[in-house]
């Protein structure tokens, strides 16, 4: 949180930023110096978004800067600035056209973001100083989304299963939770043959983490992340340039356990699950084959119609381990499908529900974050595309139409109908650096089902 500091009464110290636009370029200017006008207008600048101007007194010093921003936009507009702007500590100015200015400087936070585990930072990033009830509100967001950025990006020599269930001990750790494991053959003892089956062929032993918190009177969440730590497709083996990045294919679990952490330290009024089946889908003469059929936890048998469609293979047994809990929600995070890119792209992560009333509040959550997700249908009738020929249904299809749709299908036979049920299929990932929003692992709809979770049992 270095990037983010309390803003102190009086401080003279720190640099204002105005932030503006061409509408209001004009009336910016009448509040300089003659000699900073001549300056902005010698340099070319004209408040575009995105670009900015320094502007010194008359000994030299800098003063003040001027923003180009998009006033729709608070969460991106200044999220360049502190990898650009010279080493210092910046406030907003009054003046300014933005007008939500925790979201702004949310934005600077997680724009100063940089993964440093391999190499030494590029340099210390610029301050903000805000207000103490604003840095309060902000501090758990920006660690969380940094916990879900690292994890993503650490490759896959150091966030193996054993790893990622680390991550969660630690989370326990901290909260004073109880977390178990089953680890290896201890999967099928205890009844979870689809996470055993996905990451057998591993050297790395696969295993599921639980992570329980709050008192036992408060209503029941639970909530899971695929951790498929790395992904090679398995025997149905992955091309190259689909596999290069499949050290985010955990980015699910990633999304689960920064959201359990957040719950916990809102001390929300819950009983809280965190389940992370962590394996590492992998090739070897004992990795799972085609036309395997399992007989999952809940007694349903699957045919292994492709081993590239792991990712609902080890989370139907997570899902249903946690029904027989009876708990009063369930939601699963994962990078499970390609289709929802193709459908909606990397910037928005795909929602199903099985509940109408649960999705539009967490939509609207999402709104208010700028962290917005979009509604697909659990369009029952795509059900035939996973019927199979020997078992109660298959993992994948023929067909390459509606693949989201029938994956969160499938996930939806493993939650009894009258537990409500949400599943998000998100990508946790940026292609390339924008501001805000540096390339790598990231947080999709994290802070959208925070809010939606903090207005659900708030106390």
């Amino acid at each position: 949180m270095s990037a983010l500091i309390e803003r102190k009464t009086g401080d003279r110290h720190s640099i204002a930023i105005e932030t503006t636009d061409a509408a209001h370029y004009t009336a910016t200017k009448r509040r300089l110096t003659a000699a900073q006008r001549r300056w902005l207008g010698d340099s070319g600048f004209e408040a575009a978004p995105g670009t900015f101007a320094l502007l010194a007194d008359e000994g030299g010093k800098l003063v003040r800067v001027l923003a180009g921003v998009d006033a729709g936009d608070a969460l991106g507009a200044l999220g360049a600035l502190p990898r650009t702007l010279p080493e210092a500590t910046y406030h907003l100015a009054d003046e300014g056209v933005l007008r939500d200015v925790r979201q702004a400087a949310l934005g600077w936070a997680l724009g100063a973001y940089e993964f440093t585990r391999y190499r030494k930072p590029r340099r210390a990033p610029a301050r903000l100083a805000i207000a103490a009830a604003d840095l309060a509100e902000l501090a758990p967001l920006v660690e969380a989304t940094t916990l879900v950025r690292d994890l993503v990006n650490t490759p896959t020599e150091d966030m193996g299963p054993k790893q990622l269930a680390e991550a969660v001990k630690q989370l326990g750790k901290a909260h004073k939770a109880k977390v178990r494991e089953w680890v290896g053959d201890e999967l099928l003892e205890a009844n979870f043959p689809t996470i055993h089956a996905v990451g057998r062929g591993s050297h790395r032993a696969p295993r599921l983490v639980e992570l329980t918190w709050g008192k036992a009177g408060d209503p029941k969440l639970s909530l899971i992340g695929k951790g498929v730590c790395f992904d090679t497709g398995g025997l149905d083996l992955k091309p190259a340039d689909g596999m290069r990045w499949m050290k985010k294919d955990m980015g699910g679990a990633a999304h689960a356990i920064a959201l359990a952490g957040l719950v916990m330290q809102a001390r929300l009024p819950v009983r809280l699950q965190l389940l992370i089946p962590a394996v590492e889908n992998a090739v070897s003469g004992a990795a799972m084959r085609p036309g395997e059929v399992i007989v999952t936890r809940a007694g349903l048998s699957v045919e292994v119609d492709n081993t590239d469609a792991e990712g609902r293979l080890v989370l139907c047994d997570a899902l249903a381990y946690a029904s027989e809990q009876q708990p009063e929600l369930i939601v699963d995070f994962a990078t499970l499908t390609g289709a929802a890119r193709i459908a909606l792209g990397p910037d928005l992560p795909a929602l199903f529900a099985n509940r109408d009333d649960i999705a539009e509040q967490v939509l609207t959550a999402g709104r208010a974050a700028s962290d917005s997700l979009w509604r697909l249908p659990l369009w029952r009738p795509y059900r035939k595309m996973l019927e199979s020929y020997l078992a109660d249904l298959a993992n994948s299809g023929t067909s390459r139409h509606a693949g989201a749709i029938t994956a969160a299908l499938y996930l939806e036979r493993f939650v009894p109908e009258a537990t409500p049920w949400m599943h998000l299929d998100t990508y946790a990932w940026n292609d390339a650096d924008r501001p805000g929003r540096p390339r790598g692992g990231e947080a999709l709809g994290l802070r959208a089902f925070f809010a939606f979770l903090r207005g659900r049992y708030k106390r």
